[in-house]
């Protein structure tokens, strides 16, 4: 388990802490939840799923981010807690997540946060989870990092290749961060922020299935490629990443 030293009470967990004996407080006293999300993205994330729309798990990555050690999770209870308790939880966690290890090469694409939030009530995940992922996102975006809603409700994004799955079903209310992965793309592509800061981490990286639609949004919004040559920070591949 890694705690951070400027703040005692932002902790991770890692997969090895569920199984130890004795169980450090923090997991013994949330183990329900914690076990519930392993399962999840070991029987959902990593497999297959027939409404997918196309081949392979659910999510490319979350087995690798579990085999090596880079799959952290922490928990934040509270039934009353509200979008700007959230807010500041995640804001922190995005600083660590920047500054923990490794932040760059080619581990650091498979390195995920999860920040469990189990009292939100089904009801106001939408609210909350889904309402504080909007707000960050241009945040988050622009330093390079993705961040992802997950909860029962399920979040009413639709899926890539089949408009009618959800692919960001999850038992236990939840924000997940991982750096930007070149294939993200499809979920910055309506935005010229989101657009520009994608460009400016992947422009000479870009997958030949998507260089069309980059292509495109570039003509829309005005955009140039920048510079061959410029510096990026981590893998061509990362972390939690649906649909």
């Amino acid at each position: 388990m890694l705690t951070l030293s400027a703040d005692p009470g932002c902790y991770l967990i890692e997969l090895a802490d569920l199984t130890r004996n004795p169980l450090p407080e923090c997991v013994g006293t949330n183990l329900d939840y914690l076990v519930r999300t392993v399962n999840w993205a070991r029987d959902y994330l990593c497999h297959p799923h027939a409404e997918l729309g196309r081949k392979g798990p659910v999510c490319p990555y979350a087995q690798m981010s579990m085999d090596k050690g880079l799959f952290y999770l922490t928990v934040y209870r509270g039934q009353q807690i509200d979008e700007a308790q959230v807010y500041q939880i995640v804001m922190k966690y995005r600083d660590w997540f920047l500054d923990l290890e490794p932040r760059s090469g080619h581990h650091a694409q498979f390195k995920t946060i999860l920040i469990l939030f189990p009292d939100i009530a089904t009801e106001d995940a939408p609210r909350i989870i889904d309402g504080i992922q909007i707000k960050l996102k241009p945040e988050y975006v622009s330093r390079g990092i993705m961040i992802g809603e997950f909860h029962p409700g399920p979040p009413q994004k639709s899926g890539l290749w089949n408009a009618d799955f959800r692919p960001l079903y999850c038992p236990v209310p939840l924000l997940s961060i991982r750096f930007m992965v070149p294939t993200d793309f499809a979920f910055l592509k309506d935005e010229q922020q989101f657009v520009t800061a994608y460009l400016d981490r992947w422009g000479q990286q870009i997958p030949l299935h998507l260089r069309q639609l980059v292509h495109d949004a570039r003509e829309r919004f005005g955009l140039d490629l920048p510079a061959p040559g410029a510096e990026v920070t981590q893998g061509s591949d990362s972390g939690l990443q649906t649909d």
